[in-house]
């Protein structure tokens, strides 16, 4: 009988958004999983750390008999491995592949979260089974971080290219060029579906050479007399190195400061990617000990984070750097799409102190993107030859992009063009023909602190409140006993309620001008006076709580125009 199961996909981050990657093959009882990375929070979710994939819908699936059959990473940046510590432990025990370097990079981030799980290095071109059904095939592409992988994927339904973020260049730093001899091989094994980066396919022209970018950080140290300080994002390897390699021609020494760039640097060193070949660099300690004129200073922070070493020295909190007029700061890094505000902030701050501050807004140069743009996307479509192409990695302009601009220059129609919304499952089917079957109700779990997962909506839309408006905390004495109260000289209502004493603590919104601060506060005892009388009969306390807060925030709205979080506390006495 031929075969009619279909293979399904799930993507449960990575589809209308940038981030978050992690995809989901399904056949029968096994689930292969495909990266498993962090997203970072938006305006919406004030104080939350990062966003991970929820995996609620995967649980239910090993919950039901499913089995994982393994995992495997493309490569090493956080937005494909940075979950991993925080998801792994809700999951059953399943093999993890992946190619050296990003191996190496997984297992710190595994180490960072207490969780030992060994990371197997995978050769390229070499076919690994994993399960009844599936085996995977990595292959080299040039990517902004070093030894990213494609997967070729056999499924019983046919064969699937897994194209993460990647760009076609041709003069690699490292010299190794994507394998476009054995991309071309995989466009004669009729892949039925691509799945394709396509953040970068708004631009015509294709993207620069990272080899580009050494000779115009080198442009900046010459001639200089004040330290270099460098920020760049610290699983970029190879820029690091070209880093090192103008400080060694302009005769410095480099530092490697904050603990994701100096964690990194050491993994790639011990893994052979990246050498010291000019014995240029010194440990951050060592500052000191060196004129300004012989320093290069690698910091991490590009985006301005807060609390990343970069904003530290900004501000003046980080013991081994001080950041002064007399040096220069290259940002050799774009903005992450969210980050423009702490970005630019940081650039801000430098230069408002007239500190000399490089960006890439200012010279291109000092950055090139390792995402392809869509000339390269159509080249790696024209040689993969999919049926079909599921575009990732980007927003839904970028795959609407994809869809209209892509398509017509590879014989596609643009319904061979996938575009689900999150959450929806393609099915895959072995005539070739697919179709959503379903959507699972994705809702990315928030990392706060040490909670995961534990913070929703409601918690974030009271901390916007709170930063707009600020509080109001109102506390009200109620005496049960009205005789002994009256006993020990307390004046309450025929209700027991002491209005005489009430306690209002505000953060955040009283006004500066203490006679309107002291009006405003007046008002606010007045009023909970008259609701609170009005509203005792409620059936229970916390009922009449709820109602005067509802009623003095109205209140207070018509003669202030503001909403404060009010919180009122009737307290048994």
């Amino acid at each position: 009988m031929a075969n009619t199961q279909p293979l399904q996909i799930l993507p449960i981050g990575g589809i209308e958004q940038v981030t978050q990657n992690m995809y989901l093959f399904m056949y029968q009882n096994e689930i292969l999983i495909v990266d498993c990375g962090i997203g970072f929070p938006d305006m919406q979710m004030p104080g939350a750390d990062i966003v991970i994939p929820d995996i609620s819908y995967l649980k239910r699936l090993v919950t039901n008999g499913q089995k994982i059959v393994g995992m495997i990473l493309t490569h090493g940046h956080d937005d494909h491995i940075a979950a991993l510590p925080y998801l792994l432990p809700q999951l059953p025990e399943f093999p993890i592949y992946a190619s050296r370097l990003t191996a190496g990079f997984a297992a710190n981030r595994l180490l960072d979260g207490g969780n030992y799980t060994p990371v197997h290095a995978i050769p390229d071109r070499q076919e690994l089974a994993i399960g009844q059904f599936f085996s995977v095939t990595p292959l080299a592409v040039t990517h902004s971080v070093p030894d990213t992988k494609h997967f070729l994927i056999k499924t019983p339904v046919g064969n699937l290219y897994h194209g993460t973020d990647f760009k076609l260049d041709d003069t690699p730093v490292d010299g190794i060029l994507p394998d476009y001899e054995f991309m071309d091989e995989i466009g004669q094994q009729d892949v039925r579906l691509m799945l394709s980066d396509c953040l970068g396919v708004e631009v015509s022209h294709r993207c620069g050479s990272e080899s580009s970018v050494g000779p115009v950080i080198l442009k900046y140290m010459q001639n200089f007399s004040g330290k270099v300080i460098v920020t760049l994002m610290s699983s970029h390897i190879h820029r690091i190195k070209q880093v090192m390699d103008a400080a060694a021609a302009t005769g410095r020494k480099v530092a490697l400061v904050g603990r994701s760039v100096e964690q990194n640097v050491l993994t790639a060193a011990e893994l052979g990617f990246i050498t010291d070949d000019h014995d240029v660099i010194i440990s951050k300690k060592d500052i000191k000990e060196y004129p300004d004129d012989k320093l290069v200073l690698i910091v991490a922070g590009s985006q301005g984070q807060e609390g990343s070493s970069l904003t530290r020295a900004i501000y003046g909190d980080l013991r081994e750097v001080h950041i002064t007029p007399r040096d220069r700061v290259l940002f050799s890094a774009d903005a992450i799409p969210g980050n423009e505000l702490t970005y630019y902030g940081a650039v801000d701050q430098l230069l408002i102190h007239g500190v000399d501050t490089i960006y890439p807004a200012v010279d291109e140069g000092l950055h090139q993107s390792g995402h392809a743009k869509r000339p390269e996307m159509i080249d790696l479509a024209r040689r993969i030859k999919p049926r079909k192409i599921l575009p990732i990695g980007g927003n839904n302009r970028h795959r609407v992009k994809y869809q209209q601009l892509v398509a017509p220059e590879i014989g596609l129609k643009p319904e061979d063009i996938l575009l689900p919304a999150e959450g929806d499952i393609i099915s895959l089917f072995p005539d070739g023909h697919t179709q959503t079957s379903g959507n699972v109700g994705l809702r990315p779990q928030i990392v706060d602190g040490l909670g995961v997962g534990d913070v929703g909506p409601k918690v974030f839309s009271d901390r916007r409140v709170l930063g707009q408006a600020g509080i109001l905390i109102i506390i009200i004495k109620h005496y049960k006993n009205r005789q002994a109260a009256k006993a020990a000289g307390i004046v309450t209502n025929k209700q027991g309620l002491s209005f005489a004493d009430m306690t209002v603590i505000s953060r955040g919104f009283v006004f500066t001008d203490e006679g309107k601060s002291n009006e405003v506060i007046a008002y606010v005892k007045k009023r909970v006076s008259e609701l609170l009388t009005l509203h005792m009969h409620a059936d229970n306390k916390e009922e009449c709580e709820r109602q005067v807060e509802q009623d003095l925030s109205k209140s207070l709205y018509k003669i202030i125009q503001r909403e404060p979080m009010i919180e009122v506390e009737i307290v048994e006495c």
